[in-house]
């Protein structure tokens, strides 16, 4: 078997140093071990490896700093794999991960749920070869996400929408969220999309998407 050079991320030093101990113990390399998002970037695109295992929520904002380090590198490094290892089913982030890394190694794994290392040290090297490992939670929530498409609005996207309920234009939802009429066109562009609601002749889209969110 190969050895493979890993980058880790985690802001939790005991699972950190954890991560690496076990890598090395299955004969692999961590080229470096951060914990935070920019340091990620800065070490893949120093050592380029052949798999970055990151957390989702990471120092400083502890949102989404993880999946702000993989959309930069992804251009950069296109055939990185990524080994996402998360205390929560981040349902956005899953789902942009695992639609658009096609070609590269992908892989959404639950900390709680990582009950074996040999199967952890599996999932690894199945990654970096370029294959795709899901915990069976996480297809779960985003098949229920797809069934149910507000499940796919982000917050903000859900209060645009709402307003377009209550028969607000574009102008009264910027007023009374505070951002401009471009901003509100954005989001509602994006409703449609994540909606499924394509341009049609026949069609009124905005009250599509209003009946949509009335039996939501």
């Amino acid at each position: 078997m190969r050895q493979l050079s890993v980058v880790v991320a985690e802001d939790a030093v005991l699972l950190r140093e954890g991560l690496v101990a076990l890598l090395e113990r299955f004969g692999h390399r961590v080229a470096a071990a951060v914990g935070d998002g920019d340091a990620l970037v800065a070490a893949a695109l120093a050592h380029e490896p052949d798999v970055v295992i990151a957390d989702v929520r990471m120092p400083p904002g502890f949102t989404d700093e993880g999946l702000r380090a993989v959309r930069e590198l992804q251009p950069r490094l296109p055939e990185l794999a990524v080994l996402v290892l998360s205390q929560y089913v981040e349902q956005t982030f899953a789902e942009e991960l695992l639609e658009s890394r096609r070609g590269a190694g992908t892989g959404y794994l639950l900390k709680d749920r990582v009950g074996d290392v040999e199967e952890f040290a599996s999932a690894v090297r199945r990654v970096a070869d370029g294959g795709t490992v899901v915990d069976p939670e996480v297809v779960r929530q985003l098949l229920a996400r797809r069934r149910d498409p507000l499940g796919r609005l982000t917050p903000r996207e859900r209060e645009v929408l709402a307003l377009m309920a209550e028969g607000r234009s574009n102008a009264a939802v910027a007023r009374a969220l505070v951002v401009t009429e471009a901003a509100v066109a954005k989001h509602m562009a994006n409703i449609l999309l994540k909606l499924d609601l394509p341009p049609a002749p026949d069609d009124h889209r905005r009250v599509r998407a209003v009946l949509a969110y009335l039996r939501g």
